[in-house]
């Protein structure tokens, strides 16, 4: 295969319900037949599709799995199966016009999805004898149910370009009665050393079964390690995510469209400091492999194909001092534990750490003293209560409170601007809202202030008024 002429473009769930759009404004554009290939696609679920199949992403609804795995649901999740058929032949209904076509997709997925009801079936069966435990293939069942929604959207999108004259290859590695599980990067080669990148288009599923478990790792951001993998395995020349939007100086629902810019430039760095407050730039771990092959990455606008987005490379900084983006976490718990036998005691903070990665709670920030540490994590109600109960165990003499914060960001690839700390509090001051807690490390990439969370917004307001809409003309250039 040759290297360096080709790219690995990823598109995400929403542009993926918008097939039109996916085929007008990405796959073919305004490019003659001849220049269509040189590119490989990998594809999310359909909006909606992986919340059905697992659980909704921001309100924790159960789809299939989390009833599955429920002990006391029994066969609601059967139930829910039968309701996903139909969900997902809706689709395929606005989808296509031609019934053979039509019949064609439903059969692949209806297929699917009544082979996971089998297998589903027998593992409860198997399970109900006390020698066999259902914990221990629950995260196997997660990873077969994930896989659906990836092989339903890139069947869709490879069948649909068939039919319109484009050479198209559906690469299916959610290894479905794949008899040998592979390494990742064993598992991509062999996927693509019988695709010819000159002729064919790949449309690649999100999705991949291999030996590592993407989602032991990476839970739903796993199409993000995909996608990284096959750019790094595949020597591409650049690696381009589309997305629904712009990765803009803030969210415009919040601070305005006319009032924020695209980025236009910055660096893994940034993108991992937006990764760590729950942003979806790209996961830390699938850019540290771009960055390590010195593979850019480039995100666009599905609906702005005309605009160059916004280059990601390992480089880049800004040529003069400057925030580049606001940021943030609803949601947030702060952890704070109290003990004041922690003074002069090493070993606290560890022990803490310990609770949180028993119970796998990610945190985004933390601030200690001499007697109190406070962690402040993105996590659930049920999961904080968890780790509280534990923390009271390991602090028997400490006190362990909680409260729910948000988390508010600037962001940039050298924030070193004088006075920008007095400017940025002064802000949030005149706009009425009290800091909780603030962070600065000495690299200068990014201030977190704590705010509560009903000033969430109004401190995003502030700090974008103050930090990057007095440079807007300037931000705009790079972009250009």
């Amino acid at each position: 295969m040759t290297s360096q002429l080709h790219t690995v473009e990823k598109i995400g769930g929403t542009s993926m319900s918008n097939y039109e759009a996916v085929r007008d404004n990405i796959i073919v554009a305004d490019r003659s037949k001849e220049d269509l290939y040189q590119r490989i696609f990998v594809v999310s679920a359909y909006g909606g599709v992986t919340n059905e199949l697992l659980e909704h992403k921001k309100t924790g609804e159960p789809g299939v799995y989390a009833l599955f795995a429920d002990a006391e649901s029994d066969w609601a999740w059967g139930d829910d199966l039968t309701q996903l058929i139909k969900f997902i032949t809706d689709i395929n209904s606005e989808l296509f016009e031609d019934p053979m076509l039509k019949q064609q997709a439903d059969q692949f997925i209806t297929d699917r999805i009544e082979g996971v009801r089998g297998c589903l079936i027998d593992l409860q069966r198997l399970c109900s004898y006390g020698q066999f435990q259902l914990d221990e293939h629950l995260l196997t069942v997660r990873e077969m149910l994930a896989g659906i929604g990836e092989a339903h959207s890139a069947f869709n999108t490879a069948l649909k370009l068939q039919q319109e004259g484009i050479n198209a290859r559906f690469v299916d590695l959610t290894g479905w009665r794949d008899t040998e599980l592979l390494p990742l990067d064993e598992k991509l080669k062999q996927a693509f050393d019988a695709v010819d990148l000159s002729r064919e288009l790949p449309i690649v599923t999100g999705y991949a079964q291999c030996k590592e478990g993407l989602m032991r790792t990476f839970d739903r951001g796993y199409s993000e390690m995909t996608f990284s993998r096959v750019a790094v395995i595949t020597n591409a020349r650049e690696a381009i995510i589309h997305k629904e939007y712009h990765l803009s100086s803030a969210d415009p629902n919040i601070v305005g469209a006319d009032k924020v810019v695209p980025l236009g430039r910055t660096n893994y760095d940034v993108a991992d400091q937006l990764a760590n407050l729950g942003m979806e730039a790209i996961h830390p771990r699938a850019g540290k492999g771009l960055r390590q092959a010195e593979i850019p990455l480039r995100v666009m606008n599905t609906f702005e194909p005309e605009h160059t987005g916004t280059l990601i490379t390992g480089d880049y900084v800004s040529e003069k001092p400057q925030v580049e983006i606001i940021a943030g976490a609803k949601g947030v718990f702060a952890i704070e534990v109290f003990d004041q036998d922690m003074q002069g005691e090493p070993g606290s903070d560890r022990r803490i750490l310990d609770v949180l990665s028993r119970f796998k709670v990610r945190f985004m920030a933390k601030d200690t003293n001499a007697n109190t540490i406070t962690h402040y994590v993105g996590s659930t109600l049920k999961h904080v209560k968890r780790v509280v109960n534990a923390l009271k165990d390991e602090f028997p003499n400490g006190e362990i409170s909680t409260r729910k914060v948000a988390v508010v960001s600037a962001i940039g690839s050298d924030i070193k601007v004088p006075g920008i700390l007095l400017r940025s509090v002064k802000a949030l001051a005149d706009a009425n809202i009290n800091v909780l807690a603030l962070h600065q490390c000495m690299r200068q990439v990014d201030m977190q202030f704590v705010v509560d969370e009903d000033n969430y917004e109004k401190a995003i307001i502030a700090l974008h008024g103050v930090l990057i809409e007095p440079h807007n003309h300037e931000y705009a250039i790079v972009a250009a």
